[in-house]
């Protein structure tokens, strides 16, 4: 897969009938319903049925299992997503016929037009920081509209409101983030990831100055803690941009201007909020929230009670159920610093043992994160690793999951590996979580893959009877 290049935008009413390869994926779904939830005659399709397909369905969205060349229909305007390949018998059809052709992030950018957009970046905690800014700023009585890679908690991953806002999750993993037209640029944290596509470290840091460094972009809202990020900020200032540096810290939020420029309302500390969301990474989600807020003129207190109204989105520390005194919770975390603090965040919550199932995400990302997985899946106090969830890669001869385990084994964790094909083993995982699970203990399952339909299988074995259905976006 290459970097994406930004393409000229043309009002989402002129776009006409539109058709969504690969419209289950969690950053496919939200956009396709948004067009539905406008009028407008949207169609999609996914390679295998989900219950995010039976979501768009109920907006609207006509939609198809597998892929076929008679799914186009008398489509306009084809979307499709970075996981899409070329040789994809719709695209294929569609790039034959002359039809417009776009990337879902065109086609978010397309409905941004008008609003004021707020795009939110960083290698960690786009979807939840965006989604707090979302909730924010509804609390606020903004009513913005917004797309983001996962749903709220109880709630849905996009709406089309009346506001002046957009919130959107910007991916850097694909070069997206160059093509929303947003006034307002937020960068959570920057650490090397998707060197599949970037190449080196540098390079993928230089794709966020690019980014935050764009003419629409008015305001910068850059983290202070982060090294990666902070480095961004001279540049930032020197290009004339407002630059709003959040930090946190033992006494609270911190939000400054790094310009030097006088807010439109008052920075400083704020006391630490009551998230409803646990561990130090969500503070920090927190506070990159409160500097949007801030930068918008709305009051502090008001803006903190907004976000402690915040009650999380799917696959963040989600639990699926409590059953025979076990606490089961799925997580999106597939990047080792995520993985360390979701870990670091199930610690304080633990009464018992933490299990942790992770499966590495992408053929790449294991070959050059192996050891620091390992590492991080060392906090855990038992530890089971899947096979690689391949997604849009082909498999990578030597690499599997077993890189993982045998890294973590070598720093002291008691691992297990699940020598199964790559993106499968999920009654496997299951069986084997059931086997060692007792009460009190959490068993966490990690990873952007399919792993998340292992705690469901472990709470049917382990007497649950009935577990939650799989919500729309819960799946990469």
């Amino acid at each position: 897969m290459t970097l994406i290049q930004p393409v000229e935008l043309v009002p989402a009413s002129e776009l006409g009938a539109l058709h969504f390869i690969a419209a289950g994926g969690a950053g496919m779904s939200g956009i396709a319903a948004a067009y539905a939830d406008l009028g407008m005659r949207v169609s999609g399709s996914d390679q295998a049925d989900s219950a995010t397909l039976d979501w768009l369905a109920n907006c609207g969205v006509r939609t198809f299992v597998g892929h076929d060349q008679a799914h186009l229909g008398d489509a306009d305007t084809v979307v499709v997503s970075s996981a899409v390949r070329a040789d994809n018998v719709e695209l294929s059809q569609a790039v034959s016929k002359g039809l417009r052709v776009w990337h879902r992030s065109a086609a978010l950018g397309a409905l941004m037009l008008g609003k004021t957009g707020i795009a939110v970046s960083g290698t960690h905690g786009k979807t939840t920081t965006s989604a707090m800014i979302a909730v924010m700023l509804a609390e606020l009585g903004a009513d913005p509209s917004f797309v983001l890679g996962a749903p709220l908690a109880g709630g849905t991953s996009s709406q089309l409101g009346g506001g002046e806002y957009f919130v959107v999750e910007a991916d850097e993993s694909d070069g997206s983030f160059w093509q929303y037209p947003a006034q307002i640029a937020v960068i959570t944290n920057i650490e090397a990831d998707h060197l599949d596509n970037w190449g080196n470290a540098q390079a993928y840091a230089d794709g966020f100055a690019k980014f935050a460094s764009a003419a629409l972009v008015s305001d910068v809202v850059v983290s202070g803690d982060d090294p990666g990020a902070a480095a961004l900020v001279g540049g930032l200032v020197a290009a004339g941009k407002r630059v709003w540096v959040f930090e946190v810290g033992p006494a609270g939020l911190a939000v400054t201007r790094a310009d030097g420029g006088q807010g439109p309302a008052p920075v400083g500390v704020i006391a630490r909020p009551n998230l409803k969301v646990p561990g130090e990474h969500n503070l920090r989600n927190a506070a990159a929230a409160l500097a949007v807020g801030l930068l918008l003129g709305y009051d502090p207190q008001r803006i903190i009670r907004g976000l402690e109204g915040f009650r999380g989105t799917a696959r963040r520390f989600e639990t699926v159920a409590r059953v025979a005194g076990v606490w089961i919770v799925d997580d999106y975390a597939h990047h080792p610093t995520e993985v360390r603090a979701t870990l670091e965040a199930a610690r304080t919550l633990a009464d018992g043992r933490i299990v942790a199932c992770f499966q590495p995400h992408l053929f790449t990302r294991t070959r050059d994160f192996a050891a620091d997985f390992g590492r991080a899946l060392a906090l855990a106090d038992l530890v089971l690793v899947m096979n690689v969830y391949p997604a849009r890669e082909d498999p990578i001869p030597g690499v599997s999951g077993k890189l993982v385990a045998d890294a973590a084994g070598e720093v002291g964790a008691l691992v297990s590996y699940l020598d199964s094909p790559p993106g499968a083993g999920i009654g496997q995982a299951a069986q084997a979580l059931a086997e060692v699970a007792r009460e009190p203990d959490l068993v966490l399952t990690l990873g952007a893959g399919n792993v998340t339909a292992v705690g469901p299988a472990l709470a049917q074995l382990l007497g649950a009877g009935s577990t939650p259905p799989t919500r729309p976006g819960s799946h990469a």
